[in-house]
């Protein structure tokens, strides 16, 4: 039997998110591959919540607004970046029967426990940052008379939500996940390959993506700046340590034909639900460069027009991106009741992860509810304060910021990650292959290179966001 360590070692603590673990039935191998496929399906579905969230739609909407296709390849290349690790990361968690912050404290040397777990509890509280909000601009926008000041301070109840689906279960998180972004990415499919006038040059767009202009690129310190937002906001640190926890949400069996079924089929998963989540992506941002590049206003049927200028807060006028389909007025209702179901939706997984986190690292234990309740409240702060000094137009500057942040925070979870997966002592004959390897440390790399190169730009623009106009 070849070397599975969840197998061959007992095990020292509890597993992570334990009302969780194990709860999904997997069938037999000898079922057909499409039952066995959604089975394992819907921890990749899970993660790649947070590549749609309001963080993404930030950067997106700020990257096609901005410079048109400039910065199509950047989603493109993050997204194919996601892919290899959030594999990687669920094979960490089949194989060794535990998640990436619990085989950190296991393997990793004493003193890097406290930097990973503060440097993960501020990418938790950064990405909850965004899920504040995308929240509280859907509530304005389903409730104009509530101001966004106010709606912030409302998005600090939404615990509630958060134990009611809890206890419902994990597959119907998943389903209900799935039903809300298949919605979105029906909308923008339609626009962008149906409907003639927000159908773009489809040669165009693939030219930008695979052949951009590199030398523009790294000269403009603003595309670096929004390029890492990107980042950040696709390769989200704490999704890495959240992922190796989901995969053991089901009933996995020990012997090697199982550990190379569950892997095979978590594989599929992600490349699936992570190709989706770069099609949603690239959608906003092609969209917003029809809609928004180069251009002062768009009048509204009726005569309103929209004025736009260089400091546009985009996210407040994103539901226009679904105008030409669904009308105004509809689309400003879809887009609130997604951009509130995709922050609610990450406000889960942020919870999640930051259960993984504390209970890895730290090995302790508070109730969900209390743990959501203080994420939220530090992400609360900042946005207080930044409404409460600029009022309500430079929401989109501050998320940027959070997405910015998390990107900052990505190499501390990347190379601990692909150090023990490459460990033999550790994955034995399940460690990444050549290729696994090459693209992991590639993407690691080169994240980091994009972090170190674009560290003094980002701080001059944290700077900026908080200054009073």
């Amino acid at each position: 039997m070849k070397n599975v360590n969840h197998l061959s070692k007992p095990t020292q603590r509890q597993h992570s998110l334990e009302g969780l673990h194990g709860t999904v039935k997997v069938p037999p191998r000898s079922a057909r591959s499409w039952r066995q496929y959604l089975a394992f399906a819907g921890p990749a579905m899970l993660i790649s919540v947070g590549y749609m969230d309001p963080g993404n739609w930030s950067t997106d909407l700020s990257a096609g607004a901005g410079f048109k296709y400039g910065l199509l390849f950047i989603v493109g290349f993050s997204s194919l970046m996601a892919i290899f690790l959030q594999v990687i990361s669920a094979r960490l968690g089949v194989v060794t029967g535990r998640d990436l912050a619990q085989c950190c404290r296991d393997h990793l040397p004493g003193w890097t426990r406290w930097p990973n777990y503060l440097s993960c509890e501020i990418a938790i509280v950064a990405c909850d940052l965004a899920e504040v909000l995308g929240s509280a601009v859907a509530i304005h926008l389903l409730f104009p008379r509530i101001s966004l000041f106010t709606a912030v301070i409302i998005t600090a109840f939404d615990v509630v939500l958060l134990l009611s689906l809890q206890r419902m279960g994990m597959r119907l998180i998943e389903a209900v996940i799935v039903v809300l972004i298949g919605t979105i990415g029906i909308c923008y499919f339609i626009e962008i390959f149906v409907l003639p006038q927000t159908k773009p040059n489809l040669l165009e767009v693939a030219s930008a993506t695979v052949a951009p202009n590199l030398a523009a690129f790294i000269k403009n310190k603003d595309m670096v700046y929004i390029a890492i937002g990107i980042v950040g906001a696709t390769v989200m640190p704490h999704n890495l340590y959240l992922h190796s926890a989901l995969v053991q949400s089901r009933k996995l069996q020990a012997d090697d034909e199982s550990v190379r079924r569950a892997i095979k089929f978590n594989t599929l998963d992600s490349v699936i639900a992570l190709s989706f989540a770069f099609f949603v992506n690239a959608a906003i941002l092609v969209l917003a460069a029809l809609l928004f590049f180069g251009k002062d206003k768009m009048t509204l049927p009726g005569g309103k027009e929209v004025i736009f200028n260089a400091d546009a807060d985009w996210i407040q006028v994103a539901y226009l991106t679904l105008s030409p389909l669904l009308g105004v007025a509809a689309a400003s209702l879809l887009f609130a009741l997604a951009l509130l179901a995709s922050g609610q939706s990450s406000t889960i997984t942020g919870t999640l992860a930051g259960q993984v986190v504390m209970e890895g690292f730290m090995d302790w234990k508070i109730r969900p509810w209390l743990r959501r309740l203080i994420t939220r409240l530090a992400a609360i702060v900042p946005a207080i304060f930044l409404i409460g000094l600029r009022g309500d137009s430079d929401v989109n500057g501050l998320l940027n910021l959070s997405q910015v942040v998390l990107a900052i925070q990505l190499p501390l979870a990347m190379f601990p990650l692909l150090w023990l997966t490459g460990s033999h002592k550790l994955m034995g004959s399940y460690r990444n292959g050549l290729f696994l390897a090459i693209a992991g440390w590639t993407s690691c790399l080169l994240i980091t290179a994009l972090d170190i190169y674009g560290l003094p730009g980002a701080i001059h623009d944290a700077i900026a966001v908080f200054a009073p106009h």
